[in-house]
C-alpha cells in the first residue's frame, strides 16, 4: 500500500497503458513540453517521445477530431482538453462523430477514444474554466461518461476506458488532483459498471460523484455525530448509470439527498431525483432533496466562489430536513 495522489494516480495510468500498448498516445493542449495543465503528464514526453506525448494547436474541435479519426484506423488516443468549458469547441466532434458512428455505420466501425477533462470549481479559474458540464454529456447516447472521485479509480478507470471499444469522456475535478489516497500493492483492476457504497447506513442516502464526494463524506460523518446513519454512494459511472445500487440503497434508508456540482436546474440532480420518483417512489418516506450549484457563472472571488457550489453544511441541512430533524 502507498500513498498518492490523483494526480499521480493519473500518470500511473497513462505510463502503464503506453507500456502495455504501442497503439496508446496522448495528445492535447500543454500535455508535453510543460507537462500538462494539470501535471499528469509530466515527464511522460521524455520518457515516450513526440510521437507519443503531441502537443496540439490551440483548437479542440481540430485535436478531437484528429483523435476520433486515429481511433477509426485502429489507434488508441487519449486525448486531454484542458477544461471541459473548453470542450463545448469540440462538440461537433465528440456527439456527431463520436457518440454516434457505429450506430450509423451499422456497427462496422468502432470508436474507441477517451477523452480526458478537468471539470468544476474552487481553484479561482473563473467562469470560463470552472463549470460541470457533466449533465450535457451524459445525456448523449452512445458515450460512457466517468466521474473518478478516488485515487484507485484516478488509475483504474483511464485504464478501462482504454480497454472499451467505444467513446468514453472522463471528468476529473480540478479539486481532486492534489488530493491523496492509498493505492494498493498490486493496484487492483476497476469496473466500469457499478456505483460503490462509500459508507454504509440506514437512515439516509447521500448519492454524489467526484469533487462532491469528500464534503459528502463530511457530512455523513457530522451526522452521525447527531445519531443519524447516513448512506454514501459514490456513483462513479455517470452513464450508464447503476440504478440498481441507488434503488437497492433508498430501500435500505427509505431517504435520499443527491449532491451535485452541476447547475440544479434541467441537471444531473434533476434526472437521478425523477428516476428515483418514477422507480422507487414507493420505497421513499420523504420527498427527495438536491444539493446543487447555484444558478450563476462560477465567480472568480474564493468566497463567492465556494458559496456558488455545494458546501458540507448544506448537504447535513438537506439530510436533516428528511429525517425529520430540519
Amino acid at each position: 500500500m502507498s500513498e498518492v495522489t490523483f494526480r499521480e494516480a493519473v500518470r500511473m495510468a497513462l505510463r502503464e497503458s503506453m507500456h502495455a500498448d504501442e497503439r496508446v498516445f496522448l495528445m492535447g493542449e500543454d500535455v508535453g513540453r510543460y507537462g500538462g495543465s494539470y501535471a499528469c503528464s509530466m515527464g511522460l514526453l521524455e520518457e515516450f517521445g513526440e510521437a507519443r506525448i503531441r502537443d496540439t494547436p490551440l483548437s479542440e474541435s481540430g485535436f478531437v477530431g484528429a483523435g476520433i479519426g486515429a481511433a477509426l484506423v485502429g489507434m488508441k488516443p487519449i486525448v486531454e482538453v484542458m477544461t471541459v468549458n473548453f470542450s463545448l469547441l469540440a462538440l461537433d466532434q465528440i456527439i456527431n462523430n463520436a457518440a454516434t458512428l457505429r450506430h450509423m455505420s451499422g456497427g462496422q466501425v468502432n470508436v474507441p477514444v477517451v477523452i480526458r477533462m478537468s471539470t468544476g470549481a474552487g481553484k479561482q479559474l473563473a467562469a470560463q474554466h470552472s463549470h460541470s458540464w457533466e449533465a450535457f454529456y451524459t445525456h448523449v447516447p452512445g458515450l460512457k461518461v466517468l466521474s473518478p472521485a478516488t485515487v484507485v479509480d484516478a488509475r483504474g478507470m483511464l485504464l478501462a476506458a482504454l480497454d472499451d471499444p467505444d467513446p468514453v469522456v472522463i471528468f476529473e475535478h480540478s479539486g481532486l488532483y492534489n488530493m491523496k489516497g492509498e493505492m494498493p500493492e498490486p493496484p487492483p483492476a476497476v469496473d466500469l459498471t457499478h456505483a460503490r457504497v462509500a459508507r454504509e447506513g440506514t437512515d439516509v442516502t447521500l448519492i454524489t460523484h467526484g469533487g462532491c464526494l469528500r464534503r459528502t463524506t463530511e457530512a455523513a460523518a457530522a451526522l452521525a455525530e447527531r445519531g443519524i446513519s447516513a448512506e454514501v454512494l459514490d456513483l462513479r459511472v455517470l452513464r450508464p448509470l447503476d440504478w440498481n445500487t441507488v434503488f437497492e440503497s433508498v430501500a435500505k434508508t427509505h431517504r435520499a439527498v443527491i449532491v451535485d456540482e452541476g447547475w440544479k436546474s434541467w441537471g444531473f440532480s434533476a434526472e437521478v431525483s425523477a428516476r428515483i420518483a418514477e422507480d422507487a417512489f414507493w420505497m421513499l418516506d420523504a420527498p427527495v432533496r438536491r444539493v446543487a450549484g447555484v444558478e450563476v457563472p462560477i465567480p472568480y472571488p474564493t468566497h463567492l466562489e465556494q458559496a456558488s457550489i455545494p458546501q458540507t453544511a448544506q448537504v447535513i441541512a438537506a439530510a436533516l430536513e428528511v429525517v425529520g430533524h430540519g
